[in-house]
């Protein structure tokens, strides 16, 4: 059963033992045969198929994943007010992903799993990649002014979490910390980091310490990067703020958007898992091109041994910090 039902916290947990996230949302609804190809990418399904959103939170959840992270990576005003759905609607949809995610987990075989709310960067809503780079043009005010509605919506839904996420520079985590004060719901903050920088190109030392003295921030840390990448900036993560740790990496592929496909080798392993939880890592599972049988290994090498060789993503996504 969910927290939501029991009153098990998430946060109280990860004081134990390390929890298992879920992957890649897009890349499950593609391998299922879902057309994403709009700008919504899986946030349209809210909409118009919601149960398969909640058919790929379940395969998460029997791979093995605790905590299932909702559609909502791209949902916006903004997003949807282009595609005719006025903010009334874009609230029940936004409402609807932290409810679709709940159903699934009351499904999820007795065990005790958790929802994080998903909100992407400010360039997950241009649909043109610019969540991996950062750099907009806004103030911190104005990304705020943006950021906050959706976030009050996604609060009084009830998650277990809000997963700030996939963020590439530190004005728009400046942003995301001042939009999510009062809220009443905890929130992790991870970026998408190019080796020991922000995906703008600051210092990651700048960008955590950001988050340090955030009482609303339980979990810092990084998402939507290279495998290769997370074992390094989790322990500093876990040094500069000396709070819970997140890690969800893609597969380590790399998207060439003009040709809109992935290139290179997967290098997503759950053997490199043992490595981010030595770090400091308590929140770890995968992000863009890393499916169900990946996260299968995340579990079992927490449960135990971990296994050697990759546990290869499946199906295919666009760009976007949720595969969203």
């Amino acid at each position: 059963m969910s927290s939501h039902a029991t009153g098990s916290s998430l946060w109280d947990t990860l004081t134990r033992r390390p929890v298992v996230l879920d992957g890649g949302l897009s890349n499950q609804l593609e391998a299922a045969g879902h057309d994403l190809s709009d700008a919504l990418w899986s946030a349209r399904l809210l909409a118009d198929e919601p149960e398969a959103i909640t058919a790929a939170h379940r395969a998460y959840y029997a791979a093995g994943a605790e905590v299932a992270i909702t559609a909502s990576y791209q949902a916006t005003c903004e997003g949807f007010a282009r595609h005719g759905i006025d903010a009334a609607r874009t609230g029940q949809l936004l409402r609807r992903s932290v409810e679709l995610a709940r159903e699934a987990a009351d499904a999820a075989g007795g065990r005790t799993v958790w929802v994080a709310a998903s909100a992407g960067p400010y360039g997950a809503m241009l649909a043109d990649g610019s969540e991996y780079r950062g750099r907009y043009g806004l103030s911190v005010a104005e990304l705020e002014r943006f950021h906050r509605p959706r976030l009050e919506v996604l609060a009084d839904a009830g998650p277990d979490a809000l997963a700030l996420e996939t963020v590439p520079d530190t004005d728009e985590a400046r942003a995301l910390l001042r939009a999510v004060r009062g809220l009443g719901v905890p929130a992790w903050l991870s970026y998408s980091v190019a080796g020991d920088r922000t995906r703008a190109g600051q210092p990651l030392t700048e960008a955590f310490a950001l988050a340090a003295d955030a009482d609303e921030v339980r979990a810092v840390g990084v998402n939507c990067c290279d495998p290769r990448d997370a074992a390094a900036a989790a322990a500093l993560a876990a040094r500069i703020t000396g709070k819970p740790v997140v890690v969800y990496p893609n597969s380590g592929e790399t998207w060439d958007a003009a040709a809109r496909a992935w290139r290179g080798p997967s290098r997503f392993t759950a053997g490199q898992v043992e490595g981010w939880v030595a770090a400091g890592a308590r929140l770890v599972g995968g992000c863009c091109r890393v499916g169900p049988e990946a996260i299968a290994g995340v579990a079992g090498s927490l449960a135990g041994p971990a296994p050697d060789g990759p546990d290869g993503p499946d199906g295919s996504v666009g760009p976007g910090g949720r595969g969203a």
